[in-house]
Parts: C-alpha cells; structure tokens; sequence
C-alpha cells in the first residue's frame, strides 16, 4: 500500500466503508492472507482496466465503483492499442513481478468484486468495448458469433 510518509499512519484517514467492502470481497475472493495483499491486488488490476477502458464505459464503471477505486481506475492514461484479454494478464505480471498464474487468480478475484458494483448490464457493455478474452476474467463464457 502507497502512504503519504508525511502522515503518521495512525493520523491517516481511513478508507471509505464502500472501499473496505470491496477489499474484504476481493480478499475473501481470492483467499488472500492480508488485506493489504487484497488492495496490492485490486490496485494493480484496477490500473490495468484503466488503461484499457475508454468512453461512457470508462465513466459509468468509475461512478459505481468506492471512490478510491475510482481514482485507481481514472488516474490511468488508456492505451492507444487495448490488450486482448491473455495480453492483459502478462502486462500485468510484468508490471508486478508475478507469475502469470498468479496475475490471472488477481484479475478473476478482482473482477469478481468490479463485476458486483457494476452490474451485468455495465459488465455487458465493457465486454463489448474490449477485446477479446476478458469475459473469462470476468468470469462469463466467451461467445463468439458462428462463422
């Protein structure tokens, strides 16, 4: 977790409730030991969907997400060329240092918890701005049309 060193820890505000729900999903989710591994994890994905999300969809997932999940996912510049769905996972383990089979179990468990404040009808519309392969991290089959 990132602090402002200038703070003392026991002076620094608290997360919003929403915010400590999300994490406590996400780490129950994906049976992280800590919370602190839950918010590493919900960071790092959370940044990652920042850089591929775009548009209405961008702004509509912000607003229904914890403010500080909001900011995570908003302070992100989109990528000029999105990521399919397997491309998105290895760009992350890169950035983290991770394995990818740990950064695909990170993605699902914090999509789990994205998926539970956007709704189906959000999650439907993201689907269909992204490339393919996320629907699996989102934990839907991926249709694909009959040729």
């Amino acid at each position: 977790m990132i602090t402002d060193v200038r703070v003392p820890h026991e002076h620094q505000q608290p997360h919003g409730a929403a915010y400590e729900q999300m994490l406590e999903k996400v780490r129950y989710e994906g049976a992280y030991p800590t919370r602190e591994r839950a918010e590493e994890a919900v960071r790092l994905v959370l940044a990652g969907l920042g850089r591929q999300l775009t548009g209405d969809e961008r702004v509509s997932l912000a607003a229904r997400l914890p403010l500080e999940a909001a900011q995570v996912l908003t302070a992100q510049i989109p990528d000029t060329q999105p990521l399919t769905g397997w491309a998105f996972v290895k760009d992350l383990a890169v950035r983290s240092g991770a394995s990818l089979a740990t950064t695909r179990w990170d993605t699902g468990s914090v999509f789990a918890a994205v998926a539970a404040h956007a709704g189906p009808d959000l999650i439907t519309r993201i689907l269909h701005q992204l490339p393919t392969g996320y629907a699996l991290l989102f934990g839907r089959a991926e249709l694909t049309p009959a040729a």
